[in-house]
Order: structure tokens, then C-alpha cells, then sequence
């Protein structure tokens, strides 16, 4: 899990290198360097009660910085959603591969958010004041994105 971490620094490092905003680049960066450091954490954390007897306080630990690496990483993804929104330019053609796959990525997932709000806009119901009414359903989100591209989540029902 900590070596998971460690990729979603790489990726908000990267969206962060293309951003077009400073501000949105700035608090990509920002979240970026705090999963790192938290991913560090649960990397030592991981390694010492591998090591040492059984505690409950180390378990507690664990899952503790477990479920810190989850919210930084989340912090992560809407932070490049916010990025991707405001604009990324294309890496340059000396790039590597890697980063013009994360630049694909976040314009795949703007162009599905940009769809879906067009969507709404020309099928939303419409209240007595002819204000549009807005449904329950969620918007694409980088996360459902990441989860439906895991190997975890193709192999369940």
C-alpha cells in the first residue's frame, strides 16, 4: 500500500509539472508531498511491527497511517480533477511516456465530465420557476476512474 502511494505522488507530481493554473499546481504539489511523507510513514510503520511481536497499539498504528495514505491520496485526485479542469498543457514530444499517459488520462476524464454535464444540461427536468433540477447522480470523479482501471475492482462482481 505504501508503494501505491508512492505512484499517486509520481502522478500528482506529473499533472502538477503541466498544470496551467500556478494555484491549482501549487496545491497539487502541496498534496502530493503530504502523501509522500505519509506513504513514507506507512512504509517504516509496515516494516518495524514486521519485525516486532504483536502489539494492538502497533496495529492501531497501522491501520491509522493506512487510512491517512487514503484520504491524501483522495486529496490527490481532486486536486488533479481541479488542475484538469482549469487546463493541462501537452508534454512536449522529448516527454516521457509516462507523463503523456497521465496527461491522456486527465483530458479522457475532463472530456467525460464535460459529456455529462452537456448531457444534463439538454435532458434536465425543469421546475415551475424553469429552473433546472438537478438528479442525484455523481459526476466522473479521477477516483471512479482509478478504481475502474485496479485490478482489485475487475476481478469482483
Amino acid at each position: 500500500m505504501a508503494s501505491d502511494g508512492q505512484v499517486f505522488v509520481k502522478f500528482g507530481r506529473t499533472v502538477a509539472k503541466h498544470c496551467l493554473d500556478e494555484r491549482c499546481s501549487a496545491e497539487l504539489l502541496c498534496a502530493a508531498e503530504q502523501t509522500h511523507t505519509i506513504s513514507s510513514q506507512l512504509g517504516i510503520v509496515a516494516r518495524v511491527k514486521a519485525v516486532t511481536a504483536e502489539s494492538k497499539s502497533s496495529s492501531e498504528l497501522l491501520v491509522s497511517n493506512a487510512q491517512n495514505l487514503i484520504q491524501a491520496v483522495s486529496h490527490v485526485l481532486k486536486a488533479a480533477e481541479a488542475a484538469s479542469v482549469k487546463g493541462l498543457r501537452w508534454p512536449p514530444p522529448d516527454s516521457e511516456k509516462e507523463e503523456e499517459e497521465v496527461a491522456a488520462f486527465c483530458m479522457q476524464w475532463r472530456k467525460n465530465l464535460s459529456w455529462q454535464r452537456a448531457k444534463e444540461s439538454l435532458n434536465s427536468d425543469r421546475d415551475e420557476l424553469g429552473l433546472r433540477k438537478t438528479r442525484a447522480r455523481a459526476e466522473p470523479t479521477l477516483t471512479a476512474m482509478v478504481q475502474e482501471g485496479s485490478p482489485q475492482t475487475k476481478n469482483t462482481p
